[in-house]
């Protein structure tokens, strides 16, 4: 069944769109604004928290109005995800041309601005950017792994595997710290609140690699820096392991 005999249509890009219509009044504001306004929003309450009456309400507009830029909140949420993709990648002074170093800081400024902008990690799985500034920082991020002797998918690969594990890494993270807003406990409190229940499995003696884990673990990686940065190195070591080899045949990324 084609789409016109199923009544749908894809959404036009945004960006293929002008800026405001050609007929009506001047705007009093842009955009640009527009998608300010929602970022500060959503970083303080949540992408739930917006909608076209919301950021009118905030700016100052009739909601009608906001229609003259976008067609809709699904178009807002593209923008607001554009404008924050800058922040994702390092600046260009700061890329050695060293794969490894690199790619260690996209992951690096990838997390923080995840952490700055929490919305933007679940939409970092599901949501496809295709705005110039996602495009500009995919470009930049597969600079990286240029010249490594991948193909296209293979440098792809690489960066998505990067892009996966600082997703993933930063969703526990935030959804740790939501549960313990939600709890209004401290960890330590809620800690405290499970060992009567722990100790009288560890007592039990069925579980001796879940009872090591909780008398001897966390000596090594006490915090979430030390955790991301093993985990990162690990993934690191992996990539770096099937790379091909100078003058050689591909070894499994190409």
């Amino acid at each position: 069944m084609g789409a016109e005999e199923d009544g749908r249509q894809a959404r036009q890009n945004v960006w293929m769109r002008p800026e405001r219509a050609s007929r009506g009044p001047r705007p009093g504001f842009s955009r640009a604004q527009m998608t300010e306004v929602a970022i500060r929003v959503a970083d303080a309450e949540g992408l739930e928290a917006i909608s076209m009456r919301r950021i009118a309400a905030e700016i100052g507009s009739g909601t009608m109005s906001l229609y003259r830029y976008i067609s809709g909140k699904d178009d807002l949420i593209d923008l607001m995800v554009d404008a924050v993709a800058v922040e994702y990648v390092p600046s260009e002074e700061s890329l050695t041309g060293g794969w490894r170093t690199d790619l260690r800081g996209l992951a690096v400024h990838t997390r923080a601005a995840m952490l700055r902008h929490p919305w933007t990690a679940p939409l970092s799985v599901a949501r496809h950017n295709s705005g110039p500034n996602g495009i500009a920082s995919m470009e930049k991020a597969l600079r990286m792994v240029d010249g490594l002797g991948l193909s296209i998918d293979g440098m792809m690969t690489v960066i998505g595997a990067v892009a996966a594990y600082v997703s993933g890494f930063v969703q526990a993270e935030l959804a740790q710290a939501e549960a313990l807003r939600r709890s209004g406990l401290t960890l330590a409190e809620w800690m405290a609140g499970q060992l009567p229940f722990i100790q009288s499995v560890i007592a039990g003696g069925d579980y001796p690699l879940f009872t090591r884990m909780i008398s001897e673990g966390g000596q090594d990686l006490v915090d979430s820096e030390d955790r991301f940065a093993y985990g990162l190195d690990r993934l690191l070591d992996g990539i770096a392991a099937r790379l091909p080899a100078s003058g050689g045949p591909p070894s499994g990324l190409a």
